[in-house]
């Protein structure tokens, strides 16, 4: 049976919860986080996420706020009452992390980044492990224990989709890793339709069907105005559009438990 990561006294990932966590691609200003945490707040979303360190494929795009961005998503936690989820890439920038992150992600770049893993592992708070874009299932398994071997079992998978051959989508979102992951491990996993589908219109319908295979949650990116994001625009929803996600999605996880 999937184990429940604690997060804090008040709150768990795994379980019998689906969790639906929530930010932007990019911390980019005080006053965009303070738009998206006010929104979200109102919605009733525990937990943020937001990029601080951006790993993007070319160097003249958006790298991200660094440490200032921490501090941004550090003072919307303390008006809404956040957890922050945000990525750490280089093992020096755990340490003054520390303070501003509750659940640290390792993102598909970083998968195999043994040395960052290890780091990660000495900690005494959450990960959530993301997949590899060209991970095995296994691969993916064999890193979560790199962490689990130096002492930290609070670990989160998260599937955000593998790189294919389509090229329709930004990647192939392989769903049949939720039940694989449940099976194979003790750990709870979460879906992340934006960079599964990279497509704005297909992260509603990839919602629909992780909560269909049972996944524990899920990772969406949105944004007050996509079109002028810093990075990810076009998998990012607008308010309207995550409202409308949040809503379908909790009248079907309302429908699917009157049918257990």
């Amino acid at each position: 049976m999937t184990e429940k990561v604690k997060i804090d006294d008040e709150l768990y990932i795994g379980g019998e919860e689906f969790t639906i966590i929530a930010g932007p691609c990019a911390v980019e200003s005080e006053e965009q986080m303070e738009s998206i945490g006010k929104f979200l707040h109102g919605l009733g979303v525990r937990i943020i996420r937001g990029g601080a360190f951006k790993p993007r494929t070319s160097p003249r795009a958006f790298q991200g706020l660094g440490i200032y961005g921490l501090k941004i998503l550090h003072e919307i936690k303390k008006k809404y009452n956040f957890r922050v989820v945000s990525e750490i890439m280089d093992p020096r920038d755990i340490e003054e992390a520390y303070e501003y992150i509750d659940i640290y992600q390792i993102g598909s770049r970083n998968m195999q980044n043994y040395s960052l893993l290890k780091e990660i592992g000495k900690l005494d708070k959450p990960v959530l492990l993301k997949r590899g874009m060209s991970a095995t299932i296994d691969e993916w398994i064999k890193a979560s224990q790199y962490i689990e071997t130096e002492g930290n079992d609070r670990i989160i998978f998260c599937e955000r989709g593998i790189r294919t051959f389509e090229s329709y989508t930004r990647n192939t979102l392989d769903l049949i890793s939720v039940p694989i992951i449940k099976s194979e491990t003790k750990y709870p996993i979460l879906v992340d339709p934006s960079h599964g589908t990279g497509r704005r219109e297909l992260v509603l319908p990839a919602s629909k069907a992780a909560l269909a295979l049972d996944a524990h949650g899920l990772i969406i990116e949105i944004h007050p105005e996509p079109e002028k994001a810093l990075s990810d625009g076009d998998q990012s929803l607008n308010f309207s559009g995550f409202e409308t996600l949040f809503n379908e999605i909790n009248n079907m996880k309302k429908a699917l438990k009157a049918n257990m």
